[in-house]
């Protein structure tokens, strides 16, 4: 398990996104709630940053389980019909859920406007098998484009996320025919395939487009305001 300091406000004074080495992904920045948050251009993506958000939370409040549940009581899968959500579809040791666990927790994210969208979703696929890191595999090209990520080998240890498990990702895409099946992206090699919607793996949420940052406190703004003003009256007392 990865960990890493996110951002503070104050490190938005003179932009509202940081850059890292990697010139596609904006961020880490601070979304509504202060909650860091991560942007794609090449898939045109939000990312949260924590990459096993889902144990953070639950760590933070044990209830979070029948919260989800509460949003999404039922769902009615194309291949088994309708399910009821609840505990069994997620492991709170780990943070590991069944395909439609991972559907349920978008949902929640959703219903908590998380770090102010309403827009999160499981990523895509495009359907590839193998080592794929081509348009519609949004895992794939983080992995790849983005991380720099090799086949074969576990995805990179940047600072730009939190908690990046060197596993098995739920891509939001089923397979079919049949449905039973969904789409997965090994993030310990780098590589595509199916799983039975029932196996538990991670869930990582993007939001599409980029989700705003937070505003800069009109604190910091006064602050910054203010050295600039001492700034200029030493240039003028220099002058006279």
């Amino acid at each position: 398990m990865n960990m890493h300091p996110t951002l503070t406000g104050l490190s938005l004074l003179f932009s509202a996104a940081a850059f890292n080495a990697n010139a596609a992904l904006t961020g880490p920045y601070l979304g509504a709630g202060n909650v860091g948050l991560v942007y794609s251009s090449v898939s045109n993506v939000t990312w949260t940053q924590d990459a096993n958000l889902f144990k953070t939370l639950y760590d933070a409040d044990n209830t979070l389980v029948s919260q989800i549940a509460a949003v999404t009581p039922t769902y009615n899968d194309s291949y088994w019909g309708l399910q009821t959500i609840d505990a069994s579809d997620f492991n709170t040791s780990d943070g590991q859920m069944t395909w439609l666990g991972g559907l349920a927790f978008a949902s929640y994210l959703n219903s908590i406007s998380y770090g102010g969208s309403n827009q999160w979703r499981l990523p895509t696929s495009n359907g590839i098998f193998g080592y794929d890191g081509t348009a519609g595999n949004e895992l794939g090209q983080l992995f790849y484009s983005e991380l720099g990520g090799t086949a074969g080998n576990s995805i990179p240890n940047t600072a730009t996320f939190n908690n990046e498990q060197a596993a098995v990702y739920w891509s939001g895409t089923e397979y079919a025919p049949p449905p039973l099946y969904a789409w997965y992206f090994l993030t310990s090699g780098g590589t595509q395939h199916l799983s039975a919607k029932l196996y538990h793996y991670y869930a990582w949420a993007v939001s599409p487009g980029q989700v705003p940052a937070v505003p800069v406190p009109g604190a910091v703004w006064l602050m910054g305001s203010g050295l600039l003003g001492l700034l200029s009256l030493k240039r003028r007392g220099h002058a006279g």
